[in-house]
């Protein structure tokens, strides 16, 4: 009975972090869920693994149910099927933080977890951002937008914060079964003290500002891919556009022109001069697929104006574009595509057999900004995002389509994780919607407007233009890395020297 108890109090342990993330921001939750989950490691004897897995199979079971609404919706796949595919999914994703617990508990005494678990864990989820091809959503910093701890993301990054979050949650957790309550006391004040004093540093100036205009057009996704639905989905969009033209920049979302590249290439020249005249431009999410060497690429363009002295200079396979690096897994690319495609509609998407475009590439030129694209998902790859933003980028731009996801907490999610690469990079981010939530987000990871989930319609803002760089931009995850190698080292000396 005591195990099947313990085995409940982790699962909502991980569970109750969904409430600690977008769109619920209660970031206390994660400190407290995660000292839970330490607390049984500590109760449990040699059991680290089950107590790590118990623990993230209810951290994403919870935490990325949204994913069971595409599976659901555009799956075709009966609910018992649907419901194992989440299963082995989360399955998969426990391993880390189970791997995690795991090597703590096999290669530390408790009194040193507070220096192992969050090395094991950063390494854990190291591993889970490119294993795979990588999943690294909802990482435990995300959790923590909201909180002191904030002021950490622009220094080390969300990866750092995660953490510092896991070395207080283990440390409070430790200390307090102990009774020891002044270095538990002493932690909490320090780590969140410091953070709060961070949020008060300016490493960025606001260089200039300029007008961006973002569309949602709202396309339901049983329509994006019918043929006859083409031509009104664009006209929709231009449609929407015309009042902003007044604008140095338009952004449309990811895919916004349904029609293929090659096939749409009389229309978008026309829009290109269209916008040109105005001395705008618009950048625009699009595939493109190649009939000759038979690869098809999820694309950004640049319409109208590229730099302030040239008009419309639009080509078909131009060098001003963007191709997305990183797929999403059935969505994008099926792996072992030969045994899983005949299994089920899921894994035969339409467009579920994209190329793949370079991991760096050079910043979309648009009346004369410079931007770093991220398609989709990709925001949640901080090294790529940091690798793509140069000296001279100007906005930290961010396409996606969520209607796949329904009126899940999904998309919430998806927007946090824009903002805290904002925060980390000290950039604005700029992120356009095919259904919300299309949003503006300065250099502090601070929305500054947004429009309404589910809806159609464009929304104009200024957009502060900022120089400087992050200690995060220019560092990234090494000195982290090198600070909890040497806390482990150390632990595991120190270890050894008392036996």
């Amino acid at each position: 009975m005591n195990s099947l108890i313990s085995a409940a109090l982790l699962l909502l342990s991980g569970a109750s972090l969904t409430l600690a993330y977008a769109p619920f921001l209660l970031w206390p939750v994660s400190l407290l869920g995660l000292m839970v989950a330490v607390r049984q490691l500590h109760r449990r004897p040699d059991q680290g693994f089950k107590t790590g897995w118990l623990f993230g199979l209810g951290w994403f079971g919870a935490g990325i149910s949204w994913v069971h609404v595409s599976i659901a919706d555009f799956g075709g796949l009966p609910l018992a099927a649907s419901i194992g595919l989440m299963v082995v999914l989360c399955s998969y994703l426990a391993l880390y933080p189970a791997l995690a617990f795991y090597l703590t508990k096999r290669l530390f005494k408790p009194a040193l977890w507070p220096l192992a678990l969050p090395a094991w864990w950063f390494i854990g989820e190291w591993l889970r951002s490119w294993v795979l091809t990588g999943f690294p959503w909802l990482s435990v910093g995300y959790s923590q937008l909201n909180s002191p701890l904030a002021g950490w993301f622009p220094v080390i990054g969300e990866t750092g914060v995660s953490a510092l979050l896991i070395f207080v949650a283990t440390g409070c957790a430790v200390w307090l079964t102990k009774r020891r309550f002044v270095p538990a006391l002493l932690s909490l004040a320090l780590v969140f003290g410091s953070g709060w004093a961070l949020q008060h540093v300016q490493w960025v100036t606001i260089h200039k500002t300029v007008d961006v205009a973002m569309v949602q057009g709202n396309i339901e996704q049983s329509v994006r891919w019918q043929p006859e639905q083409d031509q009104p989905i664009m006209n929709t969009y231009r449609s929407l556009t015309q009042p902003l033209l007044n604008n140095d920049l338009i952004i449309w979302p990811e895919a916004a022109i349904p029609k293929l590249e090659y096939l749409s290439r009389a229309w978008l020249r026309e829009l290109d001069s269209e916008a040109a005249q105005q001395q705008t431009a618009i950048i625009s999410g699009i595939v493109n697929y190649n009939f000759e060497s038979q690869q098809t690429w999820n694309s950004l363009i640049v319409l109208g104006q590229q730099d302030k002295e040239s008009g419309g200079d639009y080509r078909y396979a131009g060098t001003n574009r963007y191709e997305k690096h990183h797929l999403l897994p059935i969505g994008e690319f099926v792996p072992f595509e030969d045994i899983l495609r005949p299994l089920a509609p899921l894994f035969d998407l339409p467009m579920s057999s994209f190329t793949r475009g370079d991991y760096q590439q050079t910043n979309l030129l648009a009346n004369g900004l410079r931007l770093a694209p991220a398609i989709c998902f990709e925001i949640a790859f901080p090294r790529q995002v940091a690798t793509n933003i140069l000296n001279n980028t100007d906005i930290l731009l961010t396409v996606s389509n969520d209607a796949w996801f329904g009126h899940s907490h999904g998309p919430a999610q998806h927007l946090q994780i824009a903002q805290t690469r904002a925060l980390e990079m000290g950039k604005p981010v700029i992120r356009a919607t095919n259904n919300g939530i299309t949003a503006f987000i300065d250099a502090n990871g601070v929305i500054t407007s947004r429009l309404p989930q589910f809806q159609q319609g464009a929304i104009a803002d200024q957009v502060d233009i900022t120089r400087g760089m992050t200690p995060y931009r220019y560092a990234g995850d090494l000195p982290m890395a090198l600070l909890l190698m040497v806390a482990l080292i150390g632990g595991y000396w120190a270890q050894q020297r008392r036996q």
